[in-house]
Order: structure tokens, then sequence, then C-alpha cells
């Protein structure tokens, strides 16, 4: 039977006479004709910004919200990374992370009309018509009413309160449709 010790040192010995064998020359050179795999590539990386927007246009929404977080560490939680990961949220289901980004997003000096769109879908979302059309006309007055999508979202605030349903409630699905870099549109679900 074999001391441990004894089995410690023969597997340095081991370990080391190995080491030492790959010094040799040519020990570790490719031959010129052989291929191998380059370095680390070099250049710049794209804009986490520019990363979630493409990752929310193919649907990949949790990716998205890790983009816009990258985004966050390079451009700080301004209006349009917190839009951004709002929209994400929002897209995915999660109403209340949504609301919370989205709110931070429109209270920044320079939040865009399709950012207050996409707080009034939310709010849509959640079933609360007069906030909706407050933010919906808010989003369609900086517009100046150029927005196709910012039109049809307040119309369809404005008919939910002038259509009020007093029987059992009806399922709808909706889904969220990105027009532009943080243009949402609701679409119901054929």
């Amino acid at each position: 039977m074999t001391h441990p010790r004894c089995a410690t040192m023969l597997a340095t010995a081991l370990l080391t006479s190995l080491a030492l064998t790959a010094c040799t020359t040519g020990g570790f050179e490719l031959p010129e004709d052989q291929v191998y795999a380059p370095g680390v590539a070099q250049g710049e990386a794209v804009d986490g910004l520019i990363v979630g927007g493409r990752l929310m246009d193919a649907g990949q929404y949790e990716l998205a919200i890790d983009a816009y977080t990258r985004a966050g560490l390079d451009h700080g939680l301004n209006v349009d990374v917190l839009a951004g990961l709002g929209s994400a949220n929002l897209a995915l289901g999660r109403l209340g992370q949504a609301e919370e980004l989205l709110r931070r997003a429109v209270a920044k000096p320079d939040a865009s009309p399709e950012v207050w769109n996409n707080l009034g879908v939310l709010l849509l979302e959640k079933g609360e018509i007069g906030e909706a059309q407050l933010v919906l006309r808010k989003a369609y007055a900086l517009d100046n009413g150029a927005s196709d999508a910012i039109r049809d979202n307040l119309r369809k605030a404005l008919a939910k309160s002038e259509n009020p349903v007093y029987d059992a409630p009806l399922e709808q699905n909706y889904k969220l449709v990105r027009r532009g870099s943080s243009d949402y549109l609701i679409r119901a679900i054929p």
C-alpha cells in the first residue's frame, strides 16, 4: 500500500516532467499550414440600445432586457434605457415592472412621445382607461398628431370609455407591435 505522501510526491513529479516536456523546442509550435483559432476579436462593441431594439424586433424580450441593462452601464438610466426596459417587460406581460420603468422614463424632461405612448398602452392593458386617455392625449400632443400608431391607440382608449361594458369581461388578446425605434402599437391577436 502506498503512503499518501508518496503518492502526492509522485503526482507532482509527473506533472513537473510533463510541463518541462512542453517547454522543449517544437513542443507547442504549429506547422505553417495548420489552421488555429484566432485571438480575441478587436473592435468596438455594438451599443446595447441598438442590440436591445433588434432583439425586441425579433421577439427576444428577455435578451433585450439584458442588452438594455448593459446599455444602462454605458449610458446611465436615461430615457431610452428606461423605455426599452419598460417596453420589454410590457411585452413579457410584467405590467408592474413595466409601469414603474415607463413612469420613470416619462418623468425625465426629454421623454419622447413614443415613451408616453408606451405608458398609455400599458395603462390600457391594465384597464385604467381614464389615465390611459390622458397619457395618450399627451403623447399625441407632443407628437403633433404625426404618428398613426399614437392616434390609433388614443382612438382605442376613447372608444373604450364611450362603450363601457357592463357584462362579464371578454377575454381579449393583444400583441404589442413595434413600429420604429421605440414606437409600439397594440394589435388584436387573430
